[in-house]
């Protein structure tokens, strides 16, 4: 008889191996980090001797779960924002509260509450993505947890690296500290194709390869991703990604909501792994996976909670559930993904998922002890019926919770007896994270009085304001001044064509003036659209001084390129109302007098109609805006010597009584 260090006895054993071997009453016995034996309690009682006998009392034991795709510092934005589109929840509240909190500190703090959730779920392996990433490896390791840890890579700066090639070398330090050890994994983390550029995708690739090491990447999550990467490149996105050798490397693909049978073909004959996360692109409106099918075709799939702010919690039992069910109406087949498969999807082939076949995801000789015990002696599986045996899978499946998850071995060892975590304060996580939350709640109160302030933080806003002089005239035609162009007096210095439309939200509060979505299309002589651009560009309401009768000293505005879609605009500032205005724009970059001034020709189509002169010139100081006064309106009079009244106001503001905006 061989003496080992554990011996689980009087349990429901739930292998998960090859063969699905299931015992009851069945034993399992343990030595150090490893397993040694599953099967028959009294097959291994007869081999082996334990330094401690453990009476499991008819609990289920079977492999801890895999999560095989989160974001563990993000329980810390948990509730934060929700019932949002995934590019609103994701750029307008998200990233920018990720850029102005998120330290290696709270990384740390959001990694251990992640862990007390996920190991009080049953929750023994997980595949994080996210900053900081040495500082979630630290604190899974003190939490006795294993885990991948992606050290995210961006296209655009991150709270923990201003470049692309900062991250690349902080993520190489990362993999060459933590690889080999017992608990993590290091992996690359390019976070998505549409947050990436090729050369990312590729130095990714490159550096998981030379380091034998997963990448970690989001694909084909929304439908808008899979089109914008049809149109931009010309292909869907898992061709692109092969194209850039991303596929070359152990890929550990989350989402993979929108790829067609083609794209699943290709990802299996590369070995590249899938992570379901049925919860998140629910809640996201995301779709439903092809979970089915996916796996007809022999991949791979995990399932994952993805972070807690767009799950919003960590329980893979929550995940199980849900993805059977969804299979089973997204293919209108109540067969479809039984309760046995689904339960494997987040233990043997979810490490297999993850690259982790090998060591754990199933009792069997030689893989890591990670175990849990579950008591299903509690009134959600009563009645238990025996008469088919692997009705017990049906019953975890269907039925179980995370709270019915009473002990937790991770690589041998105990981090949770009895519902106790051994590891980890829950006192002191609770108090510490909602200090937290009221330092974010302060920021995100103050930011949403301010439309400029959320124009800010979604990022690449002008914040310095400058000034400019203006005057505005209304034309019965353009031509007269099309032909004082020719004026020596003038030099052209550039000339540009737009057809513009302007859409104008304004807010409850007037004091927040306006905000316009702004789309130019740039026409060429031959009256062909060459080029598009949007832009986002705020307007005050009260900032504005009188020159002489006719021209205004008017601050100039907050401008931003505009990266998203006016839909994203109008759910991220909430406008109370909104007007269209559509325009015909000749724009002249001229110098008269060696002072430049731009000249717009406007013919407006919607809602008024119309043609305008409009002269403006940026200044600095109230002597040059005098002077500069003084010269547009001798450039008014040399253009339209016969004008009307100037008029003091914006477009937005000449739209008639009749067309007043719209509410929204």
């Amino acid at each position: 008889m061989k003496q080992v260090d554990l011996v689980l006895t009087n349990a429901i054993v739930l292998t998960m191996d090859k063969d699905m071997n299931l015992y009851e009453p069945g034993a399992v016995a343990v030595d150090g980090q490893y397993i040694i034996a599953a099967g028959p309690e009294n097959e291994i009682l007869q081999a082996y001797s334990g330094k401690t006998i453990l009476d499991c009392h008819g609990k289920v034991l079977m492999p801890g779960l895999i999560n095989g795709h989160t974001h563990a510092p993000m329980t810390l934005l948990r509730g934060l924002a929700d019932d949002l589109r995934l590019d609103v929840w994701l750029m307008g509240y998200m990233m920018p509260v990720e850029n102005e909190f998120v330290s290696r500190e709270f990384v740390e703090l959001g990694t251990r509450l992640a862990c007390a959730e996920m190991i009080r779920s049953g929750v023994t392996t997980f595949a994080d993505m996210y900053y900081f990433e040495d500082s979630v490896a630290q604190a899974t390791a003190s939490a006795g947890m294993r885990a991948i840890c992606a050290q995210t890579i961006l296209k655009f700066p991150s709270p923990d690296a201003q470049s692309y090639d900062e991250a690349f070398t902080a993520t190489r330090k990362f993999i060459q500290k933590w690889k080999g050890h017992p608990l993590i994994v290091p992996a690359v983390g390019p976070h998505a194709p549409y947050t990436c550029t090729d050369e990312i995708l590729q130095m990714a690739s490159a550096l998981a390869i030379e380091f034998d090491v997963p990448l970690h990447i989001h694909i084909s999550e929304t439908a808008l991703e899979v089109e914008n990467m049809r149109r931009e490149m010309g292909m869907p996105v898992v061709p692109y990604i092969k194209k850039q050798n991303v596929l070359e490397a152990k890929v550990i693909a989350a989402h993979c909501v929108h790829i067609d049978e083609g794209e699943m073909r290709t990802m299996k004959h590369t070995n590249a792994s899938i992570i379901h996360n049925p919860t998140s692109n629910i809640k996201l409106a995301s779709g439903i996976a092809k979970v089915k099918k996916m796996l007809e075709l022999g991949l791979n799939v995990g399932i994952g909670t993805d972070g807690s702010a767009s799950n919003n919690d960590l329980d893979m039992f929550e995940e199980i559930r849900l993805a059977a069910f969804l299979s089973k109406v997204d293919s209108n087949d109540p067969t479809a993904l039984p309760a046995p498969q689904a339960l494997l999807m987040a233990t043997r082939m979810g490490a297999q998922a993850l690259h982790l076949g090998e060591i754990t995801g199933s009792l069997e000789p030689g893989k890591r002890a990670d175990l849990i015990c579950m008591d299903i002696d509690r009134l959600h599986y009563l009645p238990r019926f025996h008469r088919d045996p692997k009705g017990i899978y049906a019953q975890i499946v269907y039925a179980g919770k995370s709270n019915d998850v009473a002990d937790v071995m991770i690589n041998g060892k105990w981090v949770m007896r009895d519902r106790e975590l051994l590891t980890l304060d829950e006192n002191e996580l609770a108090e510490k994270s909602q200090n937290y939350a009221r330092q974010i709640d302060a920021f995100l109160l103050d930011r949403e009085e301010s439309v400029i302030a959320k124009l800010i933080a979604i990022g690449g806003a002008t914040q310095e304001e400058s000034f400019e002089v203006q005057v505005k005239v209304r034309l019965d035609s353009l031509q007269p001044v099309l032909d004082a162009l020719n004026n020596p007096a003038l030099e052209i210095i550039r000339k540009r064509h737009y057809i513009e439309y302007d859409t104008y939200f304004s807010f409850t509060d007037p004091d927040q003036g306006y905000l316009r979505y702004r789309e130019d299309q740039f026409i060429d002589e031959s009256g062909q659209t060459t080029n598009v651009r949007s832009r986002l560009t705020h307007i005050g309401v009260t900032d504005k001084e009188e020159f002489s009768s006719r021209v205004l000293l008017s601050r100039s505005r907050y401008i931003a390129p505009a990266t998203q879609s006016l839909r994203f605009y109008r759910e991220y500032f909430k406008p109370a109302s909104e007007q269209e205005i559509e325009k015909d724009r000749l724009r002249f970059l001229v110098q008269y007098f060696d002072t430049e001034f731009f000249i717009n020709l406007d013919t407006v189509k919607k809602p008024l109609e119309g043609y305008f002169l409009e002269i403006k010139s940026r200044t600095w100081s109230r002597k040059d805006a005098i002077k500069k006064g003084a010269l547009v309106l001798e450039l008014l009079n040399l253009l339209a010597p016969d004008q009307g009244d100037a008029i003091h106001q914006d477009y937005i503001h000449l739209i008639s009584a009749e067309d007043k905006p719209h509410n929204v």
